[in-house]
């Protein structure tokens, strides 16, 4: 069984007790849920495909922890100017564990009626 779920605007295949980086999350610590799943299946013949999101699926997860990434070192050089810089970013990450994948009953809305005069 597993999701592609949609968290902070990138895309990510998940399963259960999976844990992944991501871009670091507001919250702190503590559980979250995602509703933007974008595909489900618990096997390869049963394959429920969003349009765009899947109606009713969730994916419960656990923040663990807020981090940082490996340091990037960029070195800028001009020949024959005598200018050389070194800059170095490291990104901001949430490290989160997936605890649960879940589909609920699709939600039915009810079909607006025609009015004749």
């Amino acid at each position: 069984m597993f999701a592609i779920v949609e968290i902070a605007g990138k895309q990510y295949k998940v399963t259960q007790n999976d844990k992944i980086e991501v871009d670091r999350l507001k919250q702190d610590k503590g559980k979250i849920t995602f509703d933007k799943v974008l595909l489900y299946t618990k096997d390869d013949k049963n394959i429920s495909v969003g349009n765009p999101y899947v109606s009713g699926a969730s994916v419960e997860a656990e923040i663990l922890e807020n981090t940082r990434g490996e340091k990037i070192r960029v070195f800028k050089m001009k020949p024959k100017k005598r200018y050389a810089k070194t800059i170095g970013h490291r990104r901001d990450l949430s490290v989160i564990e997936i605890k649960k994948i879940s589909i609920g009953a699709a939600k039915k809305t009810a079909a607006l009626k025609e009015r004749r005069i």
